[in-house]
């Protein structure tokens, strides 16, 4: 039996989708203790990679709001892919990030979705397919803990959320990318320790992982490719690529 196949008490690991997805497992008693927020083209790549260089990222939805808070913060304001020469929502235009650079980084998915998190009593985490890797041995270190701290037996809860796209009426459509950045995630868990309990969602996006397809295939890719950001596929698609896994404190991801 292997370890994704395997039921062991010490880690339930859930899959659901999008803002509604988050707020179903983090609110009530059985509420997510580790959250992942999973959007790999492209806040979860541009975070990771940002936190790599040792920014401090703060996520919002956008709008006025959000220049309101870049002001207060003295941050700087991340601008839209197409429209600007400085750091964007494309993770290879943060590639030369100043060291310890404020950065407020809206979008309209993986943004929203951890904003929305900011009350939550869980530790939310940043996971893609560039730090899948890290973030199974961060939650690795979620059970240490409560090991060391002689916790019951409950199991340690652990959320992935996908943040998938948005169709023309505002809809959540389903993205191939987030399928399987969650699934890699899922995968390393089961790999760092030894034996998971999986929701049936869970068990399906670590199969998908295992056979990863181009992203420049996906409509997602496709469209970055068409409008000259095959870099940001490229570098969203790099597997364990990164060590840094940024965690959501007082309003922002630090690695």
């Amino acid at each position: 039996m292997t370890g994704i196949e395997a039921a062991a008490p010490h880690v339930q690991v859930d899959v659901e989708w999008g803002v509604s997805g988050a707020r179903s497992l983090t609110e009530g008693p059985d509420a997510a203790d580790v959250v992942v927020v999973v959007d790999v083209l492209s806040f979860s790549t541009s975070v990771t990679i940002a936190c790599e260089r040792g920014a401090r990222v703060w996520p919002h939805p956008g709008g006025e709001a959000a220049h309101q808070l870049a002001r207060s913060l003295e941050a700087v304001l991340a601008g839209t892919r197409s429209h600007t020469a400085g750091p964007s929502l494309s993770p290879a235009s943060l590639l030369d990030l100043p060291e310890g650079v404020r950065l407020v980084l809206p979008s309209p998915n993986g943004s929203s979705i951890s904003h929305v998190l900011m009350g939550s009593r869980a530790t939310v985490l940043i996971g893609c397919l560039r730090n899948a890797d890290a973030v199974a041995k961060r939650v690795a270190s979620e059970v240490e803990a409560r090991t060391d701290r002689g916790t019951p037996d409950a199991p340690l809860r652990v959320a992935l959320i996908p943040a998938g796209e948005r169709w023309g009426d505002g809809s959540l459509r389903v993205a191939y990318e987030d399928h399987v950045g969650a699934g890699a995630v899922v995968a390393r868990l089961a790999q760092v320790l030894g034996a998971v309990r999986l929701s049936p969602e869970a068990l399906v996006a670590a199969r998908a992982f295992e056979q990863l397809a181009d992203l420049r295939a996906t409509p997602s890719g496709r469209e970055l490719v068409e409008r000259g950001f095959a870099d940001d596929v490229a570098l969203a698609e790099q597997v364990d690529a990164s060590s840094v896994v940024p965690v959501l404190r007082d309003g922002s991801f630090t690695a």
